[in-house]
């Protein structure tokens, strides 16, 4: 599922490009937003199927070999442990799974390339070469494989994160968290599944208001914030601070004071963390020092007010 984390940002990034391109419209960037969280979704069934096309693509290999003039002992005898792996074929045969793809007009069809690159990849990995040596078969030792797959093999290939980037604008840095969903969905199938159980969009059905409101409360108050940044931030260079740095203080400032449900250290915790990564190597504590000033001021003319079990 989309986590919070996740759903910030995407609103880091829908507010910046709004702010960026001088857009007009609070509703057409709004509609970005929503688009980019239901792209980071699609990703996530679109990674979970990557591994059926590699077994695919396996098994048409091992055809064309039987049909050669002249075929060897093992052309006509191949092992098919991984062409027949019980976790790949639940997620190749999952309605849950392609339902979705097809819904969505999803598909690996057009990256023959990749899918090659792929599956020689993890050909001339020792655990999959230790997996196709071992005649014994299991459960436990197919999901073993799948999950090295997504874990070892994708997250720093160039190639795969070329065909997403050309697929899809909005997967930009979606990758890393797509395959948490995938090894998280992993973990949770087992060999009685008639399908796979597929992760829900959302943990609640207050996750896309709190997207969507988070964006707008910091649109709407992007230039107030902003001056109260200023405020507190009078001895530094002004043009020395980091858009990123800025905009992220502003986007804390309207978490702050418009959701009384969240604990502020929930969300100084989340912003500081997302500017150690997402902005300069110094930026956490900017943020951080930044923040607990405005926090102060915040709570002192009752701008800051949190209710509910364990908040008051």
């Amino acid at each position: 599922m989309i986590s919070r984390r996740m759903l910030r940002i995407k609103v880091i990034k829908a507010l910046y490009a709004h702010l960026k391109s001088d857009a007009d419209s609070l509703m057409a960037s709004e509609k970005t937003l929503v688009a980019s969280i239901d792209k980071t979704y699609d990703l996530y069934f679109l990674m979970l199927s990557l591994i059926a096309e590699l077994a695919h693509y396996a098994e048409q290999r091992q055809e064309l070999a039987r049909k050669k003039q002249l075929p060897t002992y093992e052309d006509l005898n191949p092992n098919r442990k991984f062409v027949e792996n019980a976790v790949v074929r639940l997620i190749a045969q999952s309605d849950a799974v392609n339902d979705h793809l097809a819904a969505r007009k999803l598909s690996w069809a057009k990256y023959p390339e990749l899918i090659k690159t792929l599956y020689s990849q993890l050909e001339q990995s020792d655990y999959y070469k230790s997996y196709m040596a071992n005649a014994e078969r299991s459960w436990k030792e197919d999901l073993a494989l799948v999950t090295d797959f997504y874990t070892r093999e994708l997250e720093e290939c160039e190639m795969l994160e070329d065909v997403l980037d050309e697929i899809s604008i909005l997967w930009n840095d979606d990758l890393g968290f797509a395959l948490i969903m995938v090894t998280r969905t992993l973990s949770n199938m087992r060999a009685s599944h008639t399908d796979v159980k597929v992760l829900p969009k959302f943990k609640s059905e207050e996750d896309l208001d709190f997207a969507m409101q988070l964006f707008e409360k910091a649109a709407i108050g992007y230039d107030s914030n902003l001056l109260q940044i200023e405020r507190f931030t009078r001895n530094w260079d002004v043009e020395r601070i980091a858009f990123m740095d800025s905009l992220i203080i502003t986007i804390a400032i309207a978490e702050l004071t418009t959701f009384d449900s969240i604990p502020v250290k929930v969300t100084l915790d989340e912003w500081i963390d997302i500017a150690k990564y997402y902005s300069s190597p110094t930026s956490g504590n900017f943020v951080n020092g930044v923040l607990d000033k405005i926090v102060s001021e915040l709570t002192a003319n009752g701008r800051i007010k949190k209710s509910g079990r364990g908040l008051l």
